[in-house]
């Protein structure tokens, strides 16, 4: 029998928790550095889940669509254009994530944004969490982790450096003190 698929939320965060400044821009990755494993990474996926925002950035970095070839879901409650390569989804995501991890296929990245990972945290739907630490420190922008999250344990799987930068790879415990599947309501 073949193993559940996982959803495993890939991203970078600056050093102090962030994902991104104020204003969206990520323009304090570090480029021409090596891809952190990411090749690696996007091997291991054939679907990707999105919130309306991240979807909307990576449109305006005006190149190519960088997902070809890979199945793309954005949730979103706006308008959307007509896009061939992504289907717009409304409604319950938690029925949605549940019912895909059933079908077969590769994993499923969580490609975010902080709002829509923080959705993902609250109902315990991701199995990895991949978090490249960019060393670099903003002070103010979109946290990754919102205040008021349940308590989740991670169990460490792998860490490896890329020069300054270093990828954590955790696994969410499936079950806790609490009884619930990876997470529990109150804190220790």
């Amino acid at each position: 029998m073949a193993s559940e698929r996982k959803v495993i939320l890939y991203i970078a965060m600056s050093l102090d928790g962030f994902i991104a400044e104020r204003n969206g821009s990520v323009d304090w990755l570090p480029e021409g550095e090596g891809d952190f494993g990411y090749l690696d990474f996007y091997e291991t996926i054939d679907t990707l889940i999105m919130g309306r925002t991240t979807y909307d950035q990576n449109l305006s970095f005006g190149i190519e669509w960088p997902y070809a070839g890979k199945k793309c879901y954005v949730f979103t409650n706006r308008d959307h254009p007509c896009d061939p390569n992504t289907e717009f989804l409304t409604g319950d995501i938690l029925s949605f994530v549940h019912n895909l991890k059933s079908k077969p296929g590769k994993n499923i990245w969580l490609v975010g944004g902080a709002a829509f990972a923080n959705t993902f945290i609250e109902y315990s739907l991701i199995d990895e969490y991949w978090v490249a630490v960019i060393p670099v420190i903003l002070g103010d922008g979109v946290r990754l982790f919102r205040d008021g999250n349940p308590i989740i344990r991670l169990s460490l799987q792998n860490l490896e450096q890329y020069g300054d930068v270093v990828v954590l790879h955790y696994m969410a415990d499936k079950i806790n003190e609490s009884g619930l599947p990876g997470f529990s309501l109150h804190r220790d």
